[in-house]
């Protein structure tokens, strides 16, 4: 009997605030992956946790607010694959409705937060960051595959 392997993907939730067509970024350090660029408040999902119940813990984790799971909207997926050959699946969620002041709350992993218009990323954010932003009802992406 010839069994079939299956594709495994890391599954990432990525968290969009958004303030005045401006959107909330964190520049990386420390991590040993992407250390110097800008990215979304973002996370893996942990083992019996949802998409949406991962974005709130991001947020709150990395940044320091509190998100209420309808507020909430889908943007996009994006269908990864790092330059190591890994392939992930990144779901993207916006929100402009939080609770709390943003702040840099895990100083040992991020440099400094800031805001940034949306459609002028820092030229040193995250690639795949950059394919998920401002997707928003465009639909399922790819990036990193060869063509």
């Amino acid at each position: 009997m010839t069994t079939t392997r299956r594709q495994q993907v890391t599954v990432d939730v990525h968290v969009i605030l958004e303030r005045d067509d401006h959107i909330l970024l964190c520049l990386r350090q420390g991590t040993g992956y992407a250390d110097g660029l800008y990215c979304l408040p973002s996370g893996h999902l942990d083992p019996g946790e949802t998409v949406i119940d991962c974005a709130v813990r991001e947020a709150r984790e990395e940044v320091g607010v509190v998100i209420a799971p309808d507020a909430l909207r889908p943007a996009t997926v994006v269908h990864h694959l790092s330059p190591e050959g890994q392939p992930r699946v990144g779901f993207f969620f916006v929100t402009e409705s939080w609770g709390g002041e943003v702040v840099n709350a895990e100083p040992g992993k991020c440099a400094k937060v800031g805001w940034f218009p949306v459609d002028v990323l820092p030229g040193n954010t995250v690639p795949y960051t950059t394919a998920g932003v401002g997707r928003e009802g465009v639909g399922i992406g790819a990036h990193g595959w060869p063509s």
